[in-house]
Formats: structure tokens, C-alpha cells, sequence
């Protein structure tokens, strides 16, 4: 067992049973003061006043975290941190003024990355992925979802699946692998759209399931990327082989795949740059987190979500990097949760919600991560002495991780 003592605040207390939080409840934030927490196995045993700590057994591991705040780690429900190489090259033409419908138009965006994945082997792949999640972890991230997508053919997607399973076995953060086949149509298909929703359908889907690779089915449901039909029948496809939905809409243009997304009861519908009124009511009542991704913004320059709009109107949100060598080449949650607060005006409380339980709830995690409730997977963050919760997103760049705890152990 160990016992973490002299907490200064044990902050992200959540009873027992609470999935995600939705309207008010996203500003609810309950903490503890001098405080202690104790692990068994890999799981978070007790918590209490410090006053109440146990006196330590024989063997037992002490770790005293000196006045700092003990969180829940940071959960990133939306990644494609699965890639080969890098792309300055584009980074360098957006400096130079082309959008990313332009450079996607001229070969380069998913479609660069498909090729310099199709020419990397599997063991360099592995190496490279691994090295950002490692990176991650390091920066207090305890779950990852991670997307394929940059394989675009059936021997590449599941090339990149099969490095996403040994990445699950190699790293004691939790990962759940999305089948995203559908991110843009591979080359060999350009002008035959509907023929390379048939290979995703009908042989990459298929392919997944049977080898064990996929938990989730994305489709990029956008403007100039996949239509709402082919959402629809992509994400049917998906669930007939008991893959749950998630989806990227409205990153580009109000596509209709927040809609699709409603009528498929998606786990969580991503990005939201764009979105009306229309989209905010068709997710009241679902079981569907929206999840906005402020790294991309950042990048891209295009709009924040609309944040406060979707919890004005009572529902959940959820925050994640979009962890990509292309329009968010930072997997930092403590950045993402910076900019919730500085660009898209959610209070800490909010922004600290939607970085831990909900993108848990969005990643299907939350009933074993993203809050401190016994009996759930101690994945915890140990920081420096701070002044409040609100010096993690205001000083975003000054150190405050003490130690990192994933399944009951430092790394």
C-alpha cells in the first residue's frame, strides 16, 4: 500500500457513480485540505483529513507530498499521436499564408502523413509513438485515446492499430484505440469516394474487429472530407461490429455531423469550431460529450468552440489536445486547460472538468479515471506547493508536477 501524506489540497473529489458533468455541476469543484490519500494495489483506497491518516504498516510506501495538490491526472480523449515524422514543411506554408483547405488541396495535410507512414516500418513507428506518449505522461496525462487515420489503405490502418495495441502493453497510462479509416480518402481512391466508404465498410472495419485492434469508429464528417450519408453508413458499419461512435464534425464548416452524431448516441462529437444553436440542441438529452480542442484553434488559427454557449445550455464538455503533426503538434493538457480558461473564457473549475472527468466520460473511462473516488485507478498528479488550483492554467508555462502516479505507481 502507499500512503501519500501532508496533501496541502486533494482537489477533483467525486462521489461514487458521478460519470460527467453537465451545466452547473462543470463548476463544481469539491476539495479537501491537509489532506491524505492511500493506494492499494492500483487503486485509490481512502482519502481523509489529515488528522485521520493511517499510521503506516510494515513495507508500506510513504510518499509525502510536502503541502502540494494532489489531482487526478489529466485524461486526452481526442489524439492522433500515432504518425510518422513531422510536417514543418506545412507549418512553414501557413506562415507563408495557405489555409488548411489549401495545403490539403495540394497533396500535403492527412494524406502527407499517410505517405510518410506507408514508408515507415512498424518497429519505427512504435518507437515514435511511444517516445509522445512517454512525453505526455511525463506532463501528468493518465489516459489516451489514440486514432488511427494516417494509414488510409487496409494493411497501413491496421499497421497503425496493431502499433496502438503494443503501445496499450508498453505504457501503465490507459489507451483506447478509435478506427478513423475514415479521415480522408486515400489516394488510390481520389475521385471514388463512395468506392473508399466501401473498402472502410467492408474490409478495413471488418479487418479491425477481428484481429481485436479497435474500441471506437471515427469519421472526419466535414466540409470536403466525408458527406453525413457516409457518416451514417461508416458509423452503422462500426456498430454492427460493436464499435461505439465518436465523431470529428465541424471543425471546417456546420456539417451536419453533430446531428449524425445524436442520432448514432455517439460517445463524444469533437472539434465544434463551428457550431449554431442547431447543434447545441440536438446534443440536449444524449448521452453524447461534446469535446472542443483549443490546441487546434491555437494552431490554426480558426475560432475556439463555443464553450460557454454548451454549458449555458446545460450540458457536459470535454477538452483534448487533437494531439497531431499537423494541426496541433502538442499533446500538453495543462496547455489545453490554459487555453480553456484564457481563450475560451471557462472558469478553472470548468476547464479542470472538462480536462479529467469528462474527457474520461468521452474516452468511456470515468467510471475508473478522472476523479478522486475510492475504488477508481490512482492516477494521480502530485504537484509543487501552489497558491490555488487557478496558478495551474494562469502560469501555464512554470513547472508544478511533483510526481506522476499511474496505476498505483510513480513514473
Amino acid at each position: 500500500m502507499m500512503v501519500i501524506k501532508n496533501i496541502g489540497e486533494l482537489t477533483g473529489i467525486v462521489p461514487e457513480g458521478v460519470l460527467r458533468k453537465e451545466g452547473a455541476a462543470m463548476d463544481e469543484l469539491v476539495s479537501l485540505k491537509d489532506a491524505f490519500l492511500s493506494i492499494e494495489g492500483t487503486r485509490i483506497k481512502d482519502f481523509g483529513p489529515m488528522a485521520d491518516c493511517p499510521v503506516p504498516g510494515e513495507g508500506e510506501e510513504i510518499l509525502d507530498a510536502g503541502g502540494g495538490t494532489v489531482m487526478p491526472s489529466f485524461c486526452d480523449s481526442h489524439t492522433h499521436i500515432c504518425y510518422a515524422g513531422t510536417r514543418e514543411q506545412e507549418f512553414i506554408d501557413k506562415i507563408n499564408g495557405l489555409d488548411y483547405e489549401q495545403i490539403a488541396a495540394r497533396g500535403g495535410g492527412i494524406l502527407n502523413s499517410a505517405d510518410l507512414l506507408h514508408d515507415t516500418p512498424e518497429e519505427d513507428l512504435f518507437a515514435q509513438t511511444m517516445s509522445r506518449v512517454d512525453e505526455v505522461v511525463a506532463k501528468g496525462t493518465g489516459a489516451i485515446e489514440i486514432k488511427s487515420g494516417y494509414g488510409l489503405t487496409v494493411e497501413d490502418e491496421l499497421k497503425m492499430l496493431r502499433v496502438i495495441k503494443r503501445v496499450k502493453e508498453s505504457t501503465p497510462a490507459t489507451v483506447k484505440a478509435t478506427f478513423l479509416g475514415a479521415h480522408a480518402v486515400g489516394r488510390a481512391y481520389r475521385g471514388r469516394q463512395e468506392a473508399y466508404v466501401d473498402l472502410v465498410c467492408e474490409e478495413m472495419i471488418p479487418a479491425a474487429v477481428s484481429e481485436g485492434l479497435a474500441d471506437f469508429v471515427d469519421v472526419f464528417c466535414d466540409e470536403g472530407f466525408f458527406t453525413v450519408p457516409q457518416t451514417d453508413r461508416i458509423l452503422s458499419a462500426g456498430e454492427s461490429y460493436g464499435l461505439a461512435a465518436k465523431i470529428h464534425a465541424n471543425e471546417l464548416a456546420c456539417s451536419g455531423g453533430v446531428q449524425v452524431a445524436a442520432s448514432h448516441n455517439a460517445l463524444s462529437v469533437d472539434h465544434l469550431e463551428r457550431t449554431t444553436g442547431k447543434e447545441i440542441e440536438a446534443l440536449i438529452g444524449t448521452r453524447t460529450m461534446p469535446t472542443m480542442l483549443p490546441g487546434s484553434s491555437f494552431f490554426l488559427g480558426i475560432p475556439y468552440g463555443p464553450a460557454k454557449a454548451f454549458i449555458a445550455a446545460g450540458l457536459g464538455l470535454a477538452l483534448a489536445s487533437d494531439y497531431n503533426p499537423g494541426s496541433s503538434p502538442s499533446g500538453d493538457m495543462r496547455f489545453v486547460m490554459a487555453m480553456g480558461c484564457i481563450k475560451m473564457h471557462l472558469t478553472p473549475a470548468q476547464a479542470f472538468n472538462a480536462c479529467t472527468l469528462n474527457s474520461a466520460y468521452a474516452m468511456g473511462v470515468s467510471d475508473s479515471l478522472g476523479s478522486i473516488t475510492r475504488g477508481k485507478k490512482a492516477n494521480l498528479i502530485v504537484t509543487t506547493p501552489l497558491p490555488s488550483l487557478a496558478f495551474i492554467p494562469y502560469c501555464h508555462q512554470t513547472p508544478f508536477i511533483r510526481e506522476v502516479i499511474l496505476c498505483g505507481k510513480t513514473v
